[in-house]
C-alpha cells in the first residue's frame, strides 16, 4: 500500500465507514455485558447515609446534653446581685423578653440575667471607649460639646446592641426552622398514618429531622416531653408555636388542637397542613425568585452599564481623538 492509495477517497470513506460500524456494535454489544450495578451502589449509599446519620446523631446528642446542662447553669452570683440591686428585671424586661429569649434558643435563668447585664454593661463600656479616644486622641481644636455629644452617641448605639443580636438570632433560628419544618410534617404525617401515637411520632420526626435541623428536633423533642407530662395536649401545642414564632408551626399547632378538641382525625389535618405547607414553600421560592430582577437593578447599572459603555464607546471615542490629532 502506498502513499497514493492511502491518499485517494474511497480509502477514506472505508475508514470511516469501520469506525462507525466499531461504534455501533460497541454500542449495542456493551449493555448487554455489563452488570446491573444498582445493587452495590444502593448499598454503599446506604452505608454512607448510616455514617452521616449517626455522625449526625452524635452532633445532636451532645448539643442537647450542652443546653441540658445549660438550662441548669445559673447566672453568676455577682451578675445576679446587680441585676437585682439595680431593680433592671422590672425596668428592662417583661413577658415578652423572656419568650425572644426562648424564640432564640436561650432557656432558663441565666440568659436573661447576661441579657440584662449587657444592656447597661455594653453601654457603658462603649461610653468609657468614646471618652479616652475623645479627649486622648482627638485633636484639641474640636470643642467640648462636640466630643461629649459624640460620646452620647456612641453610648446610644451601645443601647440597641444586645437587641439587635437577639433579633438576629431569632431570624435566623426562624429561618432555620421554616426550612425543615416541611419535611418534618412529612416525616410526622407518616409517622401518624402508620399508627403511631402523636406522643410517639414527635419523638421519631425529633430523631430524624436532626440532621436538617438541630433547632427543630430539640423543639419537637421538648414538646414530646411536655406531651408526656402535661395534663393537657393543647398547652404542649401553643408552647411549640410560642417558642418557634414560625407561622408555618402556628397552623399546624391550631390544627393540632382544633382536632383533639372537635375530635378529627389527626392524620387528616396533619395532610391537608401538608399541602398547605408544600404550597406555602413553593410560593415563597416563587416569591424569591420574583424579587431577583429589582435586586440586580442597581449591580447592573453600578457596574455593568459603565463596562457595556466603555466597551461599545471606547473605539469610536479613540478614532475621534486619533481624527482631531
Amino acid at each position: 500500500m502506498n502513499l497514493e492509495t492511502l491518499a485517494t477517497p474511497q480509502f477514506a470513506a472505508a475508514v470511516l465507514a469501520m469506525i462507525a460500524v466499531t461504534g455501533t456494535i460497541f454500542s449495542l454489544v456493551m449493555p448487554l455485558l455489563s452488570r446491573d450495578a444498582l445493587k452495590s451502589r444502593m448499598k454503599s449509599v446506604a452505608l454512607e447515609r448510616d455514617k452521616i446519620r449517626a455522625k449526625e446523631r452524635a452532633r445532636l446528642q451532645a448539643g442537647q446534653a450542652e443546653r441540658k446542662a445549660s438550662l441548669r447553669n445559673q447566672p453568676k452570683a455577682q451578675m445576679k446581685s446587680l441585676v437585682d440591686k439595680l431593680n433592671l428585671q422590672e425596668m428592662l424586661a417583661d413577658d415578652s423578653t423572656q419568650d425572644r429569649l426562648r424564640m432564640a434558643g436561650y432557656r432558663g435563668s441565666a440568659p436573661l440575667y447576661y441579657f440584662l447585664t449587657a444592656r447597661i454593661a455594653i453601654p457603658a463600656i462603649l461610653l468609657v471607649i468614646a471618652m479616652l479616644y475623645a479627649f486622648l486622641v482627638m485633636p484639641p481644636k474640636y470643642p467640648l460639646i462636640t466630643k461629649l455629644c459624640a460620646c452620647l452617641v456612641v453610648a446610644g448605639i451601645g443601647v440597641f446592641v444586645p437587641n439587635l443580636y437577639l433579633k438576629n438570632k431569632i431570624d435566623k433560628r426562624k429561618l432555620a426552622i421554616q426550612r425543615a419544618w416541611p419535611d418534618a410534617l412529612d416525616l410526622m404525617l407518616i409517622c401518624v398514618e402508620s399508627g403511631m401515637s402523636i406522643e410517639e411520632a414527635f419523638r421519631r420526626v425529633a430523631d430524624e429531622i436532626g440532621i436538617q435541623s438541630i433547632d427543630l428536633a430539640e423543639e419537637l423533642s421538648l414538646t414530646t416531653a411536655e406531651l408526656s407530662f402535661l395534663s393537657e395536649r393543647r398547652t404542649a401545642y401553643e408552647n411549640l408555636a410560642k417558642r418557634t414564632g414560625v407561622d408555618g408551626v402556628k397552623n399546624v399547632m391550631m390544627a393540632l388542637v382544633q382536632s383533639e378538641r372537635y375530635g378529627t382525625p389527626v392524620g387528616t389535618a396533619l395532610r391537608n397542613m401538608a399541602e398547605d405547607t408544600r404550597a406555602q414553600r413553593m410560593q415563597f421560592a416563587e416569591q424569591k425568585a420574583a424579587s431577583l430582577p429589582p435586586k440586580l437593578t442597581v449591580p447592573m447599572i453600578m457596574f455593568f452599564l459603565p463596562v457595556l459603555f466603555v466597551v461599545i464607546m471606547g473605539p469610536a471615542v479613540m478614532q475621534i481623538m486619533d481624527t482631531f490629532k
